[in-house]
This record gives C-alpha cells, structure tokens and sequence, in this order.
C-alpha cells in the first residue's frame, strides 16, 4: 500500500501527474486528493455531502454511522471522536471544506511522511514517492546517527529519514494541509492515565486485542503467524485460532539447546490441531546475521538503513513460505515485551507509583541483576527533565559502554558510536542529538517507563512498517497486532504496579489470555535468548562482510574507519553486544550500496480518474 495526499488547490493537483497510481479519490472540488495503490479490501471511503473521508488498512467501522459523524464535524479537530474508536492500525483521512486532515497509527505502523513540491506540502504513506517528486539528497549526518548501537538514534530522531526536505510526522500528531498548500502538526493521542486494577486493565486488553485479530480475520484468507513458543506470539495463535483464521505457523528452532522456545512451540501447537504448523532448522542457509542490504534489494528501504536488516533473509525465506500456504497476512509479536514487560525506567517509575510496594519490587530487580545499593540508590534518585537527560546522552557517545551491572532509570537508552566511527562522525551526532534535545517536541509521556514504552513501540512500529516496504510486491503483509493503538492503550493504562505484579511473568498479558490460552503455557516464566544465532551468523557471513570493508561508502563520506571496522569483524568479542555496533554499520554500508543518491521522476503517463477506490 502506497499514496499521496494532495492539499486542495492548484499547485498540489499539479504533481499528479508525476505519480505512479493506479487509484485515486478526489475533493469536492474535483481535484485529486489521494492518489496511488492500495488493496481495495483495505479501503473505506465515507461521504456526506461535500465532505470526504477515508480509511485505509485493517478495521472495522460502521459507515452509516461514520457517515453520519462525518457531517457533524464542526472541525478537522473533531475527527478524534472518530478516530479514538477505530480498532487495528489505519491511516485516516479527512476532507472538510477544502481543508485536509491525514494521520497514521499512534506508534508508527502506519506513518505519514511530508515534502514541500512546488512549494506547497504534499503528504505521504512511505518515503519513496516523495523522493520520486523532490529528488531528496542524502542526509549524511542523519545517517551517521544510525551507526549508533543498540538500536540506532533515541526518541525524536528515531524517525527521521536519511533524506533532506522529507519529515516524518510526529508521534501522536495529525497533519493538516489547507487550501494553499502550508501545513501544520497537531497532538491528538496521549495515553490515558495509568489507573487500571490488573482486572481491569486485562479486561481491556482482552477486548482491544479481540477486535484488533476479528478485524484481520474478517478480510478472509489465509494467516499465518510466527509462534515462537514465546508467550507473546504464541498469545496471538490462540486469539487467531479463536477467530476462526485458516492459520499457518513457523518456528524457527533455537541453536542453544539451553532456549526452551522449541518445547513450549511444540506444546502450543499441540493445543492447535485445526493449525498446520511448520519447524524450521536452526541450520538453514537464512540465518539471524547475514549482509543486510543485497543486489535483489535496490531502493527497497528509502527512509533509510535499519538494525534489522541483518534478519533481511529470514524475514524473505519466511514470506515465501508463507505465501506458498496461501496467506495474505503474517502476525509477528513485536511490542508484546514493552506492553508486558519491564522497561529499564520501570524501577524509577515503580518508587514514585507505590514507594513501599515498588521499592520491595525494585530490590528484586537489584538482586537479580546485581545491582550495586549505591549505584541503584543513586539512579532512582534522578530528576532530570527528559531535555537533560538527552543532553547528557549526547556528551558520552563516543564513551565506552557502561558496566553491565550498572543500573540506568534515565528517560533514554544510551547508545554509542562504534570505536571506528570518525571524530567529525561523532561530533556530528552529538550536535543533532544535543539540538533535539533542545529544540525537539519532548517525551512522549511525562512518565519515564512509559516514555521507554511508548519511544520503543515507535521503533518497533517502524521496524514493521520497513519491513512491508522491503517485501513489495510479495503479496504478504507483516503485521503487529499488540502495536494498535486500542491495544497500546488498554495496556499502558493499568498501573503500573499491576502490570508488574512481583513474582509473576507477563501478569497482564496471562490474565488477559487466561481461558484461551492453556495454563501451563502462560506459567512460563522466561524467555529465550539468541545471541548464538548472531555469533554463527557472523561467522557464516564473514567473508562476505568483510567485503563491504573494501572501497567502504561509509568510509568515503568520513564517517568511519575501515581498517578499524574491519578489525573488528575479526575479532567481535565474546559478548553479545559487542555485535550491535557491527550489526549497524553493516546495515549502513549495504544500504548505500543498494540505494540511489536521487530518485528521478516517473515518466509522464495517463492518471486514473476520481474514484472512491
């Protein structure tokens, strides 16, 4: 799925033609409001009178009643009575009086880009499109953030494209375009205050995710879905089961034999017989760690080089597969550990919540992970404002990474440059982290654990959002369901303490899943660990690795130095995370190979005409 949306005046009717679509909607005016390629199954088109909306992607909605609340508007601002009730992760689009309201999901499954053409906005549902109208160079320093590890550039960089002159629009915002053509962000969506009991909050739960899986299975077909043996995974086997989904699932068996994924897999599917399920070896050539970005793959992620791309061949094997059983739609259980899980913040969240039973539940946390008193003491003392904090990240980029048993409740994860970035490399990313600090919109929640929460949905919304733009034309669509924004709310509303209610595992999501999913799969207590598929990936992939440390690209743009990178790939380390700097600059290397400095125009050609769908 791929469109535009043009303001309603004539310069944004203009660049129609320079546009590949194959469908299109119109304005009251006449002239094209949303043009390019989707699914017709994934797209509802509401009208009252002169007045336009649009919904795209998985969902359900009442369109006499959408229809009726559509010309009761007094305002694009009163389209969040509408949009606060759509369930899944849709794109949303209204037309009011000329005036153009367009939006994506809360955590970025679905995302709006912006790029001024011909000097009026122009929004969009990927990057591509836009460097096709704008012809949008490289962006160096941006992408030189993205050779931080673990995990790329923190909250607000975390979805920047590498490409001058295109934005992505805010987390929790809408974007309006009037009839000249200039546009403006507006917050809509927050979380709710976290005041659910653990009932309540796995009622809600229960019920967002119901509607989020009966959505996905109403449009018919086949869906397969990973089961991990996880708990989150396998949470959305049985919902799918329920639904009534033709499913298909995959394992993929763990290298260490010490990982319990395969034995709770196995019991899973067991408890599934209507389900055909598929194990696939731990040993196959589509392994965790391979070269990122390869010849097969030109432009296939114009926002930009991602942390995942080393799981660029599993992700490809897997759709195969799944597209030679029939399915259209593949569920992965991204966003289930920060819903349900424990975020670092979460010990400095829990003191403030419930200081006597948070701080037991916090001396838990420092015995198990072997904090130090002082050093635990000292970080849940902190009161810097989410603008230090950030601050002070960019200062230690280039300082070696911190103890493992040092414990960190700031607002931001606290990456590093790799040792074989460029001094002018760091210096540049230090001043774009510094300037976000002062100059960006803030945390996403005043709450510390929920700001990780939420800021790390968002790289977990991305990852699927590239990951869809990299499968293209495969005919499968990856998809998240505990990254909607029901499911988002419902979660992160119950307190805090009773999400993580000590000595269970996942308290939340087992109570929400409780009568659905067995008993003794929702006792388990631990989750599997992969670091042996990073090593033997690493040490499959080596050669061909090393050759990205030969006329490096990286290296001609100053931003790292190859003989230093190249020393590493030879000799990583022994611990897990010192692949995490190699995993990015790999990703960045292969991306500048595979992707185009600019995008030239499409040839002129015949547009459709205004149509609903």
């Amino acid at each position: 799925m791929e469109f535009v949306v043009l303001p309603d005046c004539p310069a944004g009717a203009a660049a129609v033609g320079r546009l590949r679509a194959t469908r299109r909607v119109d304005h009251a005016s006449g002239r094209p409001w949303i043009v390019g390629d989707w699914p017709e199954a994934e797209a509802v088109v509401v009208e009252a009178g002169p007045r336009r909306m649009v919904v795209l992607g998985h969902t359900r909605l009442d369109e006499t009643a959408a229809a009726a609340a559509l010309g009761r508007l007094r305002s694009l601002h009163h389209v969040d009575s509408i949009a606060s009730r759509l369930p899944g992760a849709v794109h949303l689009a209204v037309s009011l009086d000329g005036r153009t309201r367009v939006q994506g999901s809360a955590v970025g499954v679905r995302q709006i880009f912006t790029a001024v053409v011909d000097g009026v906005t122009v929004a969009a549902s990927g990057v591509e499109p836009l460097l096709r109208l704008t012809g949008a160079g490289l962006d160096e320093t941006v992408l030189a953030a993205r050779l931080l590890a673990p995990g790329g550039p923190p909250w607000p960089l975390a979805q920047r494209p590498v490409r001058r002159g295109v934005e992505a629009l805010t987390t929790g915002h809408w974007l309006e375009l009037d009839t000249d053509g200039r546009a403006r962000q507006t917050r809509w969506w927050e979380l709710p205050e976290p005041s659910l009991t653990l009932a309540e909050g796995a009622a809600a739960v229960r019920s967002a995710l119901d509607d989020a899986i009966t959505s996905r299975v109403a449009a018919g077909g086949t869906l397969s879905a990973d089961l991990s043996g996880g708990l989150d995974s396998t949470s959305l086997c049985f919902l799918a089961h329920a639904a009534g989904a033709d499913l298909v699932t995959y394992h993929v068996t763990p290298i260490d034999s010490a990982n319990a994924d395969t034995m709770w897999a196995h019991r899973a599917a067991e408890c599934l017989p209507a389900a055909r399920h598929h194990t696939l070896s731990a040993d196959r050539a589509e392994n965790l760690f391979d070269v990122g970005y390869t010849a097969d793959l030109v432009g296939a992620a114009p926002e930009g080089p991602s942390t995942w791309a080393s799981g660029l061949a599993h992700i490809q094997d897997l759709a195969k597969r799944a597209t030679a059983e029939g399915a259209t739609l593949h569920l992965t259980g991204f966003g289930g550990d920060e819903l349900f899980g424990r975020m670092p913040a979460c010990a400095w969240s829990l003191a403030r919540a419930t200081p006597v039973g948070g701080l037991r539940l916090v001396n838990r946390y420092r015995l198990a992970n072997r904090w130090p008193w002082r050093a635990t003491v000292r970080s849940l003392l902190d009161r810097s404002t989410f603008t230090q904090n950030l601050g002070r990240v960019a200062a230690r980029i280039d300082a070696p990474p911190p103890p493992v048993d040092e414990p960190d409740f700031g607002w931001v994860f606290a990456p590093r440059m790799p040792a074989w970035a460029t001094p002018d490399a760091v210096a540049a990313v230090r001043a774009l982290l510094t300037d976000a600090a002062t100059e960006g919109p803030g945390p996403l929640d005043a709450d510390r654990a929920r700001h990780q929460a939420l800021a790390s949905l968002v790289f977990e919304g991305t990852t699927v959002r590239q990951v869809n733009t990299a499968l293209g034309d495969t005919g499968i669509t990856w998809d998240a369901p505990f990254l909607d924004d029901r499911v988002v709310e419902a979660a992160l509303a119950t307190r805090i303490d009773q999400r993580l209610l000590g000595g269970r595992f996942k308290p939340l999501l087992t109570s929400a899943a409780r009568g659905l999913v067995p008993a003794d799969i929702l006792g388990r207590r631990d989750k599997g660990e992969f670091s042996a598929e990073a090593f033997r990936g690493l040490a499959r992939n080596r050669a061909r690795i090393l050759e990205l440390c030969e006329d490096s690209q990286l290296a001609r743009l100053g931003l790292i130095d190859p003989a230093a990178f190249r020393s590493a790939v030879l000799n990583p380390g022994p611990m897990s995370h010192h692949l995490q700097p190699i995993d990015t600059t790999v990703a960045c290397e292969s991306w500048l190979r595979t992707h185009p400095e600019t995008y030239p125009p499409p040839p002129a050609r015949n547009t459709p005409t205004g149509e609903h769908r």
